[in-house]
């Protein structure tokens, strides 16, 4: 008896597994070729400077292993005092993996893989910052904003929405699927800034509560939709059934 059903499914298995492999590459690739840039920020002349509400900054990107030592003890401080009353809320007393953790944030703000986005005034003063990476989420190549944190006196004149739109537009210069962040459900400004202000959705990636586990973050995302079309169109065309 003939097995033209198996020998079919076999096929179209193939050519799935195939089509992964191929897409996986090319994302490796292309993250690849997006750290191996000397200053992202040189493809965006424009937004190299804020000129509003009453600031004066300079915008530059620097790699992680190339920011001074000042610098780098100015933003986890910043992020220290920003972000770890949040930590303790949300994790104490339980999984010491996700409690803050002043080592294991500092090994991940210095890691290789680490660019950030400064934002200065005009005599040098850092008053704002992003730790993002470009990185393979899963099978997607993204821009993963790790944090954007923003001096006291800085806040609601709109940098932190200025330097998300950077963030986005490096995502689409170096043809990035999608730009993510993680963030905390309790911190509601939060919450708003990303999923009110900036459009952020819910990632497909991001854990859903049951009544096992409640998570206290969530993981939002926006994407390059001409990429995500791009990328449906090819993905279509090669998992078209083969036939026997």
């Amino acid at each position: 008896m003939a097995r033209t059903g198996k020998d079919s499914k076999a096929k179209q298995k193939k050519a799935e597994r195939k089509a992964m492999e191929k897409k996986m590459n090319a994302g490796y690739a292309n993250v690849k070729l997006a750290n191996e840039q000397e200053d992202p920020l040189s493809q965006l002349p424009s937004f190299n400077v804020y000129n509003k509400n009453g600031l004066d900054l300079k915008l530059e990107t620097i790699r992680g292993p190339d920011v001074d030592a000042k610098t780098m003890e100015w933003a986890f401080k910043l992020l220290e005092t920003n972000m770890k009353p949040l930590y303790d809320k949300c994790y104490q007393g339980k999984d010491p993996d996700l409690c803050w953790n002043e080592s294991r944030k500092r090994d991940e703000m210095t890691d290789d893989r680490a660019w950030y986005l400064i934002a200065s005034t005009q005599q040098g003063t850092p008053v704002a910052f992003s730790h993002f990476r470009y990185d393979m989420d899963y099978d997607d190549e993204v821009v993963y904003c790790y944090e954007i944190q923003v001096e006291k006196g800085y806040r609601r004149k709109g940098l932190g929405k200025f330097m998300m739109k950077v963030l986005e537009l490096l995502a689409l210069k170096a043809n990035m699927l999608k730009i993510m962040a993680t963030i905390f459900k309790e911190d509601k400004p939060e919450v708003a800034f990303f999923k009110d202000s900036l459009k952020f959705e819910t990632d497909e990636t991001s854990p859903t509560d049951d009544v096992y586990e409640t998570f206290q973050y969530e993981i939002v995302s926006r994407f390059n939709l001409k990429k995500k079309r791009e990328m449906e169109e090819a993905e279509n065309r090669e998992n078209k059934p083969v036939n026997s």
